[in-house]
């Protein structure tokens, strides 16, 4: 009996973790009314208009340029089927397929879901010279992109994981 109810664990494990990260994403959103996972429509919103809506972290990431701390993030291990969404404004950014393990400590992605998803922006910061990624709805700062990653694209997404929303496979559909 211990064995079944091991297995049962072990197999719903996945699910549970996503539910309770939608769960959390919801309520997160709750008080944003930009959020949606379908308008398209490009956002004109004032920072301090986002200041008011968005979590402390996510501000500081998304519309300070600020980096989270690296093997911190909570999607950074995530091996779930699914999409990820910009946190700020719902945005379909990546699918799952399309995430790979680059031990850089943050979410690794070698393509967005749509060339239309993300913009790039030549970043100086810190003495390097880098190319940051942007989502092309709400503006806000995803991470940056490099040239190191896995085919088909050599490229590496390496994104900040409170900028990212994952909804698992089958949720809410």
């Amino acid at each position: 009996m211990k064995l079944i109810f091991t297995l049962t664990a072990i197999l719903l494990l996945p699910f549970c973790s996503g539910y309770a990260q939608q769960l959390k994403n919801d309520q997160a959103h709750k008080n944003n009314p930009y959020y949606s996972n379908t308008d398209t429509r490009k956002l004109n919103v004032s920072n301090a208009e986002w200041k008011k809506i968005l979590p402390p972290d996510l501000y500081a990431v998304a519309r300070e340029q600020a980096t989270e701390k690296p093997f911190t993030g909570k999607l950074l291990n995530n091996n779930a089927k699914g999409t990820y969404y910009c946190a700020v404004c719902g945005n379909v950014l990546f699918r799952s397929d399309a995430k790979f393990a680059s031990d850089c400590g943050w979410p690794s992605f070698f393509a967005p879901i749509g060339k239309d998803r993300v913009i790039y922006r030549t970043d100086n910061s810190y003495g390097m010279q880098r190319t940051e990624v942007i989502c092309a709805r709400c503006g806000s700062h995803l991470g940056h992109i490099f040239n190191d990653g896995p085919p088909p694209t050599y490229k590496r997404f390496c994104m900040n994981s409170v900028s990212l929303d994952f909804q698992p496979d089958g949720f809410g559909k």
